[in-house]
């Protein structure tokens, strides 16, 4: 029995936020909505995911953002991201160079800390490659 990969990303938010996240992860990073399934669309939150990337938001009643646990999401165009969070008030933070990868942190608006990372074009054809389990073609 091992791991074979991460199925979601379960982010928290308080009650009543479903519209501040469908405008930040739908409109702003770019992520499709689906339907929660009925017995668990009771209990509020919203769920996000492409073909590549789930990241569910559930409603704790007891709310506390996660300040320095975080996923690194992949994007690409990050400079676009960038802006399109900037325009909306969110705060960009650059953090120290990471080898193969240009990237920042902001917070959602709920407070929770994500890493938007994108491959520098040296990396991108070997680690995309990786990603689906094929040899990069030189």
């Amino acid at each position: 029995m091992t791991i074979i990969g991460i199925d979601h990303v379960q982010l928290a938010m308080p009650a009543g936020g479903e519209e501040q996240a469908r405008r930040f992860y739908g409109r702003i990073l770019g992520l499709p909505e689906v339907p929660k399934p009925p017995e668990l669309a009771r209990r509020g939150g919203c769920w996000f995911e492409s073909d590549r990337v789930k990241i569910h938001l559930g409603v704790d009643k007891i709310f506390h953002p996660a300040t320095k646990a975080h996923p690194g999401l992949l994007v690409s165009d990050l400079k676009t991201i960038i802006a399109r969070c900037r325009a909306q008030g969110f705060d960009i933070i650059d953090d120290a160079p990471l080898p193969g990868y240009e990237r920042v942190f902001l917070s959602d608006p709920f407070g929770n800390r994500l890493e938007l990372m994108e491959r520098l074009r040296d990396m991108a054809s070997a680690d995309t490659a990786d990603l689906i389990g094929r040899p990069a073609i030189a």
